[in-house]
């Protein structure tokens, strides 16, 4: 009796070659998909962490501007200040001209720091120390102690590199005027804008759009009327 060697059980060398070629285009696929999501995590990342410095400027800015003193009447004007926005404006303790000086309640007490909440806060551009940088590096500066008898301390904070241009625009209920200065006696801006727009022009893209926040001005401003009091019985 003759026993047959043949098993059916075994694959064929066709079926071998196609199970080969599906397992390839598989992992093809797969790291295709892996090569595709690392790019766009790293984009992610990449644009996150370049909005982050621009997000953290941004809430300073908001917040100086929510926060700012309304100016008082008469010609003290050590702890209410006044509010100044432009271009090449002089500022005390400060060796670059600002763009924009205001007294603002944001000020928070500290062992080192026992002062009053009302603080002086300027923004500024200052030349990289880089000088292979591109743009800017946008300064907030404060100073806390705005009664010391001598030249007070200003602290100088970096908020922004990479900028080629920031502007403040003070909306007067009719229009938005370029500057904006509540000390000086021959202007007609006594008051506090009811709004401030700001745009920061990052460097390295011209053709980008600015980023733009406008921050209204929720405080009570004072009146242009002169008070005359009267004494007598």
């Amino acid at each position: 009796m003759k026993i047959g060697t043949n098993n059916r059980n075994a694959f064929t060398l066709i079926e071998m070659i196609l199970a080969v070629g599906v397992a390839a285009i598989v992992l093809i696929t797969a790291n295709a998909i892996l090569f595709t999501a690392l790019h766009l995590r790293n984009s992610t990342e990449d644009m996150v962490d370049a909005a982050a410095p621009v997000d953290s400027a941004v809430t300073f800015i908001r917040r100086d501007l929510q926060c700012c003193v309304t100016p008082t009447n008469g010609t003290s004007k050590v702890l209410s200040g006044g509010f100044r926005a432009g271009n090449g404006i002089s500022s005390g303790g400060s060796s670059d001209p600002v763009v924009v000086e205001m007294y603002t309640a944001t000020g928070a007490l500290s062992g080192t720091a026992p002062w009053g909440d009302i603080q002086r806060v300027t923004y500024e551009l200052k030349n990289p120390a880089d000088a292979a940088a591109t743009g800017k590096d946008l300064y907030r500066s404060v100073t806390r102690n705005l009664l010391a008898t001598s030249t007070p301390e200003v602290e100088d904070q970096l908020m922004l590199s990479g900028v080629d241009d920031i502007k403040f625009s003070c909306y007067d209920g009719a229009l938005w005027q370029p500057t904006w200065d509540t000390t000086s006696s021959s202007s007609v801006n006594t008051n506090l804008p009811l709004a401030v727009k700001v745009e920061i022009q990052m460097a390295g893209n011209p053709n980008a759009e600015p980023v733009e926040i406008v921050v209204p001005m929720d405080c009570v401003v004072r009146t242009n009327m002169v008070f005359a009091s009267t004494t007598g019985n």
